[in-house]
C-alpha cells in the first residue's frame, strides 16, 4: 500500500485587501489514488488538484497548464492562480515548506510514469 503523504501548511490569499491574510491549508499526496497529483486542501472543504511536476516547474519559471498558471515570486515565495467558473484565485505560498513536501513525495512515493496535467 502507498503512502499517503500530508503536510500542513500556509497560504496567503491575494486580494485587494492591503495585508494578505493567511489560512491554514493541507497538502496532499495519494501515489495509489492520484500518483501526479498534488491535493491543496483549504478550509471550508475546498480542493485544488495540481499536477504535482507543474509545481515543481512552475517554482522556476512560469507555467500553465488548464486552469493553473504558476509562477516563482522572487526567490522565497510561489503564486498559484486558478480559473475557474466563478472567477479566479489567487494563493502565494513561501516556497521553502512547499519543497520540502514535493522531495517528500518523491522519497516516500516515488513518480509515476504518466502524471495528469
Amino acid at each position: 500500500m502507498s503512502p499517503v503523504i500530508k503536510e500542513h501548511a500556509r497560504a496567503r490569499l491575494v486580494t485587494d485587501a492591503r495585508d494578505l491574510p493567511a489560512v491554514p491549508v493541507e497538502l496532499r499526496h495519494d501515489s495509489a489514488d492520484a500518483p501526479g497529483t498534488i491535493l491543496v486542501a483549504f478550509p471550508g472543504g475546498s480542493e485544488w488538484a495540481v499536477a504535482r511536476d507543474l509545481l515543481e516547474r512552475g517554482l522556476r519559471s512560469p507555467v500553465e497548464s488548464d486552469s493553473f498558471r504558476i509562477w516563482p515570486c522572487g526567490r522565497a515565495q510561489l503564486v498559484v492562480e486558478r480559473h475557474a467558473a466563478g472567477g479566479v484565485e489567487v494563493v502565494q505560498f513561501d516556497s521553502a515548506p512547499l519543497i520540502r513536501f514535493l522531495r517528500r513525495t518523491h522519497r516516500e512515493a516515488p513518480r509515476a510514469e504518466t502524471a495528469p496535467a
